[in-house]
């Protein structure tokens, strides 16, 4: 079974390779969107350190939602998904190891990226520090979530809109305590309580996602 995992991460890297321009894509998106803010707000330090969690986060969450709509679909169009959903393999099983496969092409090029747009927001290093833990737990967990929505639009052929508005609400406890934790640091106050919470909602990601994923995708082959 875990050839199997495995083998499912190993084709989705060959597909993002050969469709290099979807992560550049985000990448791109990811950088215009914190890149802005400096200019729209001017280039005082202290204001930009104060508002720069919040912005890295808001940013992450949108470039993760960027190409959410394409995770199952191709699956879904060359009749993959049927294949497995007859076989022994449990389409949560599959569910999970997408999920995976997305995250190391997308989501943590956005955790490697963090600390870098945090030095462009005049962050502080305990700040860039927890930025990171933090979007390394979150991310992985906003993808998670994202795979919900990705399953119930599958059919459609532009369904990123549709996701956005399934998803938008269930990310914002991430996000809350994603900037929480950081905040906490920055002013010297134990972030463990948000971290742990991050940490949480992860495991629970983990567990629920791939059976409300699944039970969609069934749906939608119906």
């Amino acid at each position: 079974m875990f050839k199997i995992f495995l083998s499912i991460i190993k084709r989705d890297f060959k597909l993002s390779y050969r469709q290099g321009n979807t992560n550049l894509n985000i990448i791109v998106f990811f950088f215009l969107s914190i890149s802005l803010f400096p200019l729209g707000v001017g280039p005082e330090n202290e204001l930009l350190s104060k508002i720069g969690p919040g912005i890295v986060w808001v940013s992450a969450l949108f470039s993760s939602v960027l190409s959410l709509d394409k995770i199952f679909q191709a699956d879904y169009e060359d009749g993959s998904l049927e294949i497995i959903n007859l076989s022994v393999i449990p389409l949560e099983f599959f569910v999970l190891a997408k999920a995976l496969s997305y995250w190391l092409t997308t989501g943590l090029l956005l955790v490697i990226l963090s600390p870098i747009f945090g030095l462009i927001l005049s962050m502080s290093s305990k700040g860039i520090l927890y930025l990171t833990i933090t979007m390394l737990l979150g991310t992985p967990t906003l993808i998670l979530i994202g795979t919900i929505g990705a399953s119930l639009a599958v059919s459609l052929k532009r369904g990123s809109l549709l996701i956005s508005l399934l998803i938008l609400p269930l990310y914002i406890p991430v996000l809350i305590f994603g900037v929480s934790a950081i905040d906490a640091s920055i002013n010297n106050v134990s972030a463990k309580p948000q971290l742990l919470l991050l940490g949480s909602l992860l495991c629970f990601s983990i567990v629920l996602s791939p059976i409300a994923s699944a039970a969609g995708l069934r749906i939608n082959m119906e």
